[in-house]
């Protein structure tokens, strides 16, 4: 390649001499090119779509001049005849060439491509050009895709940094700015300097991709030993360069002694490469935080980074669908690194040394016991996927923590199995066949089952290609002097060997494996003058649930779990049943802030069954207010959509007036379903419950018949939503003794390729029979009554004042306050916003409703909406509608309705969405 850099414009201008060699036994009349960086130039690419897919609006909504973009101005074969190429639509940055004449096995044909490329900015993957002026260089340039069983591979950039590049030999002549030093993963041959130019010739040869950084300022130093050549720009600047150079070499020569001699002599370690896959943990937190060492923070970032672009460069695999071996391999060398240097360290660093903190069970626990939770964290909420799955099926929490992690703790769980390095020295060995020629993971099970005095079948099938859960405990237990006989009950039916130790004193006094423990097993082994068997006492098993591993023999009962108070929260403990306490602050109108007290057993992890009470004190009453609820969860494991069904039961205990309390209760079903391809973020929910209410006798209360009441309700919801469209349908039904209700939502809001929002609401609800007097059942036009205590409102018995302004978008959706504000008979509106600008929208609201003894009325009302953070505070000022202009009133200021959310959940939600 010849290749002029114009740093001002962001472009690059480039002549490609591609030589394409046949190594296959296939004649070839089409070639394949991977144009990732055209990926950039539409919002309707499986890129974009990626984006949106985790709510990330940022590339939607960019400019022109932040996009990227391929323009192909001409390719020729060697004779200078035009090649004809195409684009597909579902894949704008894959380009198919058409050749003049087949390429025959063994032979190679040279094509002649000439194009620009407009480089995006660095903002949405971390590679382009940023706010200092630097290029940094990532599937800049066409280059050919892998060729495997009888095709290229094709595949869109997706943000995933797994392009099928095939091996190549590079020669690039690249000429740019002189104020631009360069840095590449490949060799530099020569350098030189002339009329504000800089001229580089760059040669490398079986790279799978070219890396170039084009800096104001040279942030790579080069390290060098007798094994490999590093150019390294991870910035740590509380580390001398004299230990970073030691450290250094420490990990490349513990690398070398695992995986062998790499492949190419030089790789390049960037500071971008570190923060798209950072080591998620507490060393993430800012460096005055930190609970590690400022050399072992950057050992470790060092250790992931190196791992993770040495194995690119010397595995020739599909880094879509293979991900899983380069992701166990880096994390099973990195728990082995830390087992060998750092066999004592803790998840929490130092300050497992305080003692205020040595009762949380995460204080303590051994550093590599972080990735069995973190994988764990999927299973228990039933989200997790298979290791074999393609990293673009994967959602993001997945993709970047469990499934690699769960990808580690598996070849560990192996090597625990087969112990004598096998594991290892068949990793080392399928590095070596890769350097020759690409492989799959049939070829990695092939050396792993010749390498095995053991049969591992069940390494693949239960471990790779499912998502089978692991689980097994105790059944009956005897003992005698010299024997112990006991039952392990498989409860998944998963056939996996588990491990048995048996301790004294708690230390391991033996340790055996079982395998083939499909159901329940019947077991004599010596007791050694144990006093108790745990399966899984280190964990090298990723099981599901660890409570139930161990029998003591002290005491009446064989388990006598005790239990643990603790402040917040903490990891689970199997040893333990956790309590615990947290403050708790809730606030109305009526009770003022109550504050209490919240005590339940919800650790990090899911469990089957959890349960919360928060007792309370009312400041602004001084009497005794409260919550409780209960949960019985059941994940679905078996393949369909009905994921989870939960038994759930609530109550609640405060004022919903200044004279009066209220009381619910409310237990409750519900069935969950998630769509199988769980990218798609789309769910369905069927709920049933019972609501109990019984409110006290108020002033507020008119109809005693709204005093002691109860409600059966069913509602069907399908959810979903992405970054760019949202789409939420539900249907409700509600039978009481007093009314029967039907209702029925659809809500619809699409982003457009212009950067314009709108979002559309249609409902419709109807009586189908009513015997009260009372509009408290009645459909709201402007704010629900809210009879089922649904919503959290601050005064829900105001009619005038701040708090009757808050808004809730349910049943009429309508923000003006009309003088018919309830249907008793049937409602039906539409309501509409569009954005002008950013979070600057304007609503208008349109509607039909009826009550007994009048005729239908239409209705409508328009204004401005404020939309500062969606769900959590709004803002909606009224301007007209039928009441008139709504600007014209005296008390305008109570026309201004608000949403405001208090809970943490909600808030945490706007995080969380884009990972789960």
């Amino acid at each position: 390649m010849n290749v002029v850099v114009d740093a001002e414009n962001k472009m690059l201008y480039i002549k490609q001499y591609l030589t394409y060699n046949n190594t296959s036994n296939d004649t070839i009349s089409e070639i394949i090119l991977n144009d990732w960086n055209n990926a950039f130039s539409s919002k309707k690419s499986a890129l974009a779509n990626h984006f949106s897919d985790e709510f990330i609006r940022a590339f939607h909504l960019a400019k022109e001049k932040d996009r990227g973009f391929t323009s192909i101005i001409a390719i020729n074969d060697i004779n200078q005849n035009n090649i004809q190429w195409q684009r597909q639509e579902k894949h704008i940055d894959v380009l198919k060439l058409l050749l003049n004449s087949p390429i025959l096995p063994c032979k190679k044909e040279t094509i002649i491509l000439e194009y620009s490329v407009k480089i995006p900015n660095e903002k949405f993957t971390k590679y382009g050009f940023d706010k200092d002026g630097n290029l940094i260089l990532k599937h800049w340039y066409l280059s050919p895709s892998q060729y495997e069983n009888k095709q290229f591979i094709q595949q869109s950039n997706e943000n995933l940094d797994d392009i099928p590049n095939a091996l190549t030999d590079f020669e690039i002549e690249i000429e740019t700015p002189s104020h631009l030093k360069l840095s590449s993963n490949l060799d530099e041959k020569k350098n030189q300097s002339s009329d504000n130019k800089n001229y580089y010739f760059l040669k490398a040869t079986n790279k799978q991709e070219a890396v170039l950084y084009l800096q104001t300022k040279n942030t790579f130093n080069t390290y060098k030993n007798e094994l490999i050549e590093l150019s390294c720009g991870i910035d740590d600047s509380k580390v001398n360069e004299t230990k970073k150079a030691e450290l250094i070499d420490k990990i490349t020569r513990f690398t070398d002694e695992k995986l062998g001699k790499s492949f190419t002599h030089k790789i390049l370690i960037s500071q971008e490469d570190y923060q798209r896959q950072p080591f998620y943990g507490l060393n993430q937190l800012p460096g005055f935080l930190s609970p590690f060492p400022d050399e072992f923070m950057f050992e470790l970032k060092f250790l992931k980074a190196y791992l993770n672009n040495y194995l690119k460069e010397n595995l020739q695999l599909n880094p879509r669908k293979e991900a899983w071996i380069y992701d166990g391999i880096q994390v099973f060398l990195m728990m082995n690194y830390i087992e060998k240097y750092y066999p004592n360290s803790k998840m929490t660093g130092n300050l497992a040394d305080l003692k205020i903190l040595k009762s949380y069970h995460f204080i303590n626990l051994p550093f590599n016991q972080q990735y069995n939770y973190l994988q764990m964290l999927m299973a228990r909420k039933n989200l997790d996927q298979a290791l074999n799955e393609p990293k673009n099926k994967l959602i993001k929490f997945n993709e970047q923590i469990a499934n690699k992690y769960k990808a580690g703790l598996s070849l560990n769980y192996l090597d625990n199995f087969l112990g004598n390095q096998i594991v290892n020295s068949s990793i080392k060995e399928f590095m070596l066949l890769n350097q020759y020629s690409s492989s799959n993971t049939r070829q990695f099970e092939t050396i792993l089952e010749k390498n095995a005095p053991k049969n591992i079948d069940w390494f693949f099938k239960t471990m790779i290609e499912s998502r089978d859960l692991i689980d097994f405990k105790f059944g009956k237990v005897t003992k005698t002097k010299d024997a112990i006989s006991f039952t392990i009950i498989n409860k998944t039916n998963t056939n996996v060997p588990i491990s048995l130790y048996q301790l004294k004193n708690n230390t391991i006094v033996n340790k055996m494996w079982f395998e083939n423990i499909k159901t329940d097993s019947i077991i004599t082994i010596p007791r050694l003058e144990s006093d108790k068997i745990v399966l899984n006492y280190n964990n090298e098993v990723p099981e599901y649930n660890l409570r139930n591993n161990w029998k003591s023999f002290n005491g009446f009962f064989f388990n006598n779990r005790p239990f643990k108070l603790n402040f917040f929260k903490d990891l689970e403990e199997p040893h333990y049943n956790q309590i615990f306490y947290v403050p708790e602050v809730e606030f109305n109108a009526y009770d003022g802030v109550s504050i209490g007290l919240k005590i339940n057993n919800r650790s990090i992890l899911n469990k089957p069954f959890t349960f919360s009470v928060s007792p309370m004190l009312s400041t602004n009453t001084g009497t005794l207010v409260g919550k409780f609820n209960a949960m019985v969860e059941d994940n679905i494991r078996e393949k369909g959509k009905l994921y989870n069904i939960r038994y759930i039961i609530t109550g609640n205990r405060f004022h919903y007036a200044p004279d009066a309390f209220y009381t619910n209760l409310v237990p409750i079903v519900q069935f969950r379903f998630r769509d199988e391809n769980l990218r798609k973020n789309k769910s369905e929910l069927i709920q049933l419950r019972q609501v109990y209410i019984n409110r006290e006798k108020s002033a507020y209360t008119l109809d005693s018949s709204t005093e002691n009441y109860n409600i059966f309700n069913a509602k069907y919801s399908n959810f979903q939503s992405e970054g760019t469209k949202h789409f939420y349908y539900s249907n409700d039904f509600q039978l009481a003794s007093s009314f029967g209700k039907i209702a029925t939502e659809i809500h619809y809001r699409k982003l457009f390729k212009n950067n314009r929002q709108i979002s559309l609401r249609w409902f419709f609800g109807a009586f189908m029979y009513r015997s009260t007097n009372s509009d408290f059942f009645s459909f709201g036009l402007d704010r629900p009554n809210d009879y089922m205590f649904d919503y959290n409102l601050l005064g829900r018995s105001e009619a005038t004042g701040i708090y009757s302004q808050q808004y809730v978008y349910v049943e009429g959706g309508f923000k003006s306050k009309l003088k018919d504000r309830f249907a008793n008979q049937w409602m039906s509106t539409i309501n509409a916003t569009f954005n002008v600008w950013n979070w600057i929208q304007v609503y208008g609201d349109v509607g039909m409703m009826k009550n007994n003894y009048s005729n239908s009325k239409f209705v409508y009302d328009s204004g401005l909406h404020l939309n500062l953070v969606p769900d959590y505070f709004e803002l909606f000022l009224p301007v007209y509608s039928t009441n008139g202009f709504e600007l014209n009133s005296n008390n305008y200021g109570e026309k201004i309705r608000f949403v405001v959310t208090l809970s943490p959940k909600t808030l945490v939600s706007l995080f969380t969405r884009k990972w789960f």
